[in-house]
């Protein structure tokens, strides 16, 4: 039996540019989980302003695969730049230029974006597909099926009540 090597395990992504000078995602070190995804053009975000800001890249998932856009987490902790709508889902069957909705949530300072900068990062995972079932209660009649139940939103404590 051949030992299949880690990079023949990894799923194959075929990118395509949409222009000359876009920029292949690439992991900045071994071992990341995201790949960083570059601006494909020149833009400033004013504050409070969002944009969405194309990287002249499409991209062709495997079945069974999702590309989630994350935000770069220097990018956000220092200037206030996030993803909109953190993590976007990119679907296996989607084909069009992959567009970062960013937003500048700095309250005083515009961002200035330079062609080529890393802007997001692209996680590329496994998904599942359910089966969905329509069913008159979630659980049988035990009560401790589960601790948790509806509880929700704050609900297992974890911060202080205001004074």
């Amino acid at each position: 039996m051949t030992q299949q090597s880690a990079d023949d395990r990894r799923p194959r992504i075929r990118v395509q540019a949409l222009r000359p000078d876009a920029t292949t995602p690439s992991y900045a070190h071994p071992g990341d989980a995201g790949a960083d995804l570059c601006a494909a053009d020149d833009l400033e975000l004013a504050p409070f302003e969002r944009a969405l800001v194309p990287t002249g890249l499409a991209i062709a998932l495997p079945e069974g695969h999702v590309g989630l856009i994350h935000p770069r987490s220097g990018l956000s902790s220092k200037h206030g730049i996030t993803v909109v709508n953190a993590p976007g889902t990119i679907d296996a069957g989607y084909r069009g230029e992959i567009r970062v909705p960013l937003i500048n949530l700095d309250p005083r300072t515009p961002y200035a974006i330079r062609r080529g900068d890393r802007i997001a990062q692209l996680v590329v995972q496994r998904v599942e597909h359910a089966r969905f079932v329509t069913v008159d209660a979630l659980d049988d009649e035990r009560l401790d099926v589960t601790a948790r139940g509806a509880g929700g939103f704050g609900s297992t404590g974890g911060f202080a009540p205001a004074p």
